[in-house]
């Protein structure tokens, strides 16, 4: 009677040792290892095996075993239309009494060569799904008794719990991991954004960027192309998340690359076809790059642009409105694509507004988007203000119209205002 009140009471401190597995942060293949060890001793068998359901291949993987051998381990294939499995999957504790001999056994010289003779098998279920198997071993013929097959049971519900609870720990661990990437790779794509808007006599500039995920890609940038010449750029590579921060970071260091070219090719057609090339060698099915990308001629009070694909910018001059849409493809489809340019002269007072599409197509709470309309309306009336107040009264008032809702793209906005009168004559 001592002798069976000890075993209990061992049982019972190593059923305890097993459930503190469900609550522990480990990895899965550490859950696994000490689950099927401590399968042997709770059961008091000579081995175990634990097969994790892959539902994309149809089959059971070997991930852990205590006291088999490695050949055994990699003996086969267990597919889950295996007789066993099927049974076990359907709330059978399936015993097979001598397994030299069982039908069911696929693997009949494995077995012997190892020594085991009888085996229980039990489906380890979460929340009624099956996720896998537990294989007890003896080298005793007709081992396993009712005893032994409710506390195998027990055992698999434990494990069924651990294993998930493992799942969900790992994935969270990477989650974290991913989380910081992403964290790192944004800080980083910040640090491309221009901090400060350039001082060029004559012109008054200011931007701003509202990225929606911690990387995207939208970005804007200004380019020194002479002392008299300063080029503007913003675009928005389709995509969201890493690939498309990996993207934008290769395109904006190819359109620097370009910019500083002292061939002769830095105009603003020698580097769209430039830019066009590098795109459609570097983006796959379904990406592509919309650019806006212009010259400001200081001493001629010139703009030179050419629009691939992006929303036009806008040049608000008094009460008139123009698109700059003069251009052609996007980047990244067609690598002899052509594109036209145009020059515009610019006067005393012009306004030019250069924006991603994330900044008009913003949503509110009702599914309304902000629109083309409510930007011009704006631009309009803090029209005599400076590039950084209206900058800052659009994003503003685009705010107030959208209040909480979540948006689902990047904003890049960028004002040039132009004040000629106050241009100095620019040494040569």
């Amino acid at each position: 009677m001592a002798k069976k009140t000890t075993r209990q009471t061992e049982r019972a401190e190593q059923i305890y040792q097993l459930i503190t597995l469900v609550a522990g942060n480990f990895s899965l293949q550490e859950v696994l290892d000490k689950l099927a060890e401590a399968a042997v001793r709770i059961t008091a068998v000579k081995a175990c095996s634990i097969r994790l359901l892959d539902e994309d291949a149809g089959d059971l993987k070997m991930r852990s075993t205590y006291g088999l051998s490695e050949q055994y381990r990699n003996k086969g294939v267990v597919s889950k239309e295996d007789p066993v499995v099927k049974a076990a999957f359907a709330d059978q504790a399936v015993v097979l009494d001598d397994m030299r001999v069982d039908s069911r056994v696929k693997y009949h010289r494995a077995t012997i060569e190892e020594g085991l003779v009888s085996q229980l098998t039990v489906a380890m279920k979460f929340r009624d799904k099956p996720i896998g198997v537990l294989r007890l071993y003896s080298p005793k013929p007709k081992c396993f008794e009712e005893d032994d097959i409710n506390l195998a049971r027990a055992v698999a519900s434990q494990c069924a719990v651990a294993i998930t609870n493992a799942k969900l720990y790992s994935e969270a661990i990477e989650g974290q991991r991913i989380a910081e990437q992403m964290r790192l790779a944004g800080t980083i794509q910040r640090r491309m954004i221009p901090r400060e808007s350039p001082v060029i006599p004559g012109l008054d500039i200011a931007a701003d960027y509202i990225p929606c995920f911690d990387v995207g890609g939208d970005f804007y940038d200004f380019l020194r192309i002479s002392h008299a010449c300063i080029g503007l750029a913003i675009a928005d590579v389709i995509g969201k998340g890493i690939p498309a921060a990996i993207m934008t970071s290769s395109f904006r260091g190819a359109l620097r690359a370009y910019a500083d070219s002292k061939s002769g090719e830095n105009t603003v057609e020698g580097i769209i076809k430039k830019l066009n090339k590098t795109a459609c060698s570097e983006c796959e099915d379904g990406e592509f790059v919309s650019l806006f990308y212009a010259i400001i001629d200081v001493k001629a009070m010139t703009i030179t642009y050419c629009n691939c694909g992006h929303d036009p910018t806008v040049l608000i001059r008094g009460a008139e409105i123009m698109e700059l849409e003069k251009g052609g493809l996007v980047l990244g489809l067609k690598p002899q694509a052509e594109y036209e340019t145009a020059t515009l002269h610019l006067k005393d007072g012009d306004c030019l507004l250069f924006y991603t599409d994330g900044l008009t197509d913003a949503v509110n709470f009702d599914g309304q988007f902000w629109g083309r309309k409510n930007l011009l309306e704006i631009a309009k009336k803090f029209i005599n203000d400076p590039a950084e107040h209206m900058v800052k009264s659009i994003l503003g008032y685009r705010r107030r119209f959208v209040g909480l809702a979540h948006q689902s793209d990047d904003t890049s906005i960028l004002v040039v205002k132009v004040h000629k009168a106050t241009t100095p004559e620019l040494e040569a």
